[in-house]
């Protein structure tokens, strides 16, 4: 069935600038195109992201802005050539779209679309226009996605059907936090049975990371924190060690260095700040070691890394979503 072609008016949460708060207001959500979807947003989860969004430090977005990338709900009406979803079918939006027909899409090892915002913005949907606005004046969208809306529209390729009777409120963290930290324990660095692992910050995605490495097999699970009340939650899901750098007085790459005797296999990096990457960086062993960066620095951060930490053999990487296609 095509749509109703009817502006439905509904609550969002509007960014007007950055660094201002976020805004509760009334909003018109235009009917979708061709190749679109309108969604009832049922669920949205909040990750550090949007909070780096607000603060103006997210490469390619314009403001005003709904924020929100992170969300489940179901298909309120289609758009002409829509055949994936119809209405009334539950699903996830996908803050990285999966075209299916671009370099990355093609390859099964990679989970990169050449239409993700790190290759041209998001900000308006794929025709260059918006389907928001706000006593009068257009407002952007934030990754296509915009969860932060009671009514949202997608392009049909960023959103991802779901089983019926999946509960919204606990699979809308499948959009972006928890899929991001057990996929780059998974996919991304391919840890080993056996193996031994360091996270480095203990929020949803860090401790979706230690999820990963315990199931992977890992044998031994370093979770870093500076805030102590994380660790019964970490220790709970498979962290077999608990470390407060306030605690220490040497670095945290040193301690671990020595508490395994050349370094952990795995790092995970799910803070997003120059320091703690060094450290996670030089926390792996120096021949074999992966890091994984999967925290977002601000954009236009600078890391400056001693060289010989990769000369010696240790991979760096990054990690988009958990390194898997979701659609």
């Amino acid at each position: 069935p095509l749509c109703c072609f009817q502006v439905i008016r509904c609550r969002a949460a509007v960014a007007w600038a950055a660094g201002k708060p976020l805004s509760l207001e009334e909003v018109e959500v235009a009917p979708p195109k061709a190749g679109e979807v309108r969604i009832k947003i049922v669920a949205a989860g909040i990750c550090r992201t949007d909070e780096t969004l607000l603060q103006g430090h997210f490469p390619n977005v314009d403001f005003p802005v709904i924020p929100g990338h992170e969300g489940a709900g179901i298909v309120e009406s289609v758009g002409e050539g829509v055949t994936s979803v119809k209405p009334g079918d539950k699903v996830i939006p996908l803050c990285v779209p999966q075209c299916g027909e671009c370099y990355f899409c093609l390859n099964p090892e990679s989970n990169y679309c050449l239409k993700s915002h790190l290759s041209e913005t998001q900000s308006l949907l794929p025709d260059k226009t918006s389907r928001f606005t706000c006593k009068g004046k257009q407002i952007h969208h934030f990754l296509w996605v915009s969860t932060f809306a009671e009514y949202t529209v997608i392009p049909e390729y960023a959103v991802a059907k779901i089983d019926a009777a999946a509960p919204l409120d606990k699979v809308c963290l499948l959009g972006c936090g928890f899929s991001t930290g057990y996929g780059a324990a998974l996919n991304t660095a391919k840890v080993k049975p056996g193996s031994t692992c360091a996270i480095f910050g203990l929020g949803g995605v860090g401790l979706s990371v230690v999820m990963g490495c315990k199931a992977a097999g890992a044998s031994r699970i370093f979770a870093i924190d500076i805030n102590k009340d994380k660790f019964a939650k970490a220790t709970e899901l498979g962290a077999t060690d608990c470390i407060n750098p306030q605690d220490i007085k040497k670095p945290i790459q040193e301690v671990l260095t020595e508490m395994t005797g050349h370094g952990v296999d795995y790092s995970f990096e799910v803070i997003g700040k120059a320091d703690t990457t060094i450290a996670a960086l030089a926390s792996c062993n120096m021949n074999t070691g992966v890091c994984v960066m999967v925290g977002e620095l601000p954009s236009g951060s600078v890391v400056s890394v001693d060289p010989m930490l990769l000369l010696s053999g240790r991979a760096w990487k990054g990690s988009l979503i958990g390194g898997k296609q979701l659609r």
